[in-house]
């Protein structure tokens, strides 16, 4: 497919949660957080640690960014891991994390 095959016009609805999704990369907490999650799966403690913020604050950051279906999670016993499913997530963050350190 060629630039000249693509739409000139994206219907409202695709372009709502493009922007919900780029919504998620303007915090850098969340951007700490998600960038943590694209190493490995993390409990809540442990990416307080790895991204230096309280428990709570990343509690609230999973909290939005499992309403936008970026990350997933999964219980073991009364631990709670979460993980980056979507393999174009982790392409298009790491994407970015390119752009912004070789320009």
């Amino acid at each position: 497919m060629s630039k000249q095959d693509i739409p000139l016009q994206l219907d409202e609805h695709t372009a709502a949660h493009v922007a919900e999704l780029f919504r998620a990369f303007s915090d850098t907490s969340r951007v700490r957080i998600l960038y943590a999650l694209t190493i490995r799966e993390l409990n809540v403690g442990a990416l307080a640690q790895a991204v230096v913020i309280s428990e709570s604050a990343v509690s609230h950051h999973l909290r939005g960014l499992r309403q936008m279906g970026l990350v997933m999670a999964r219980r073991e016993g009364k631990v709670v891991y979460y993980r980056i499913e979507d393999e174009h997530i982790i392409s298009l963050f790491g994407q970015g994390i390119n752009h912004v350190r070789h320009g």
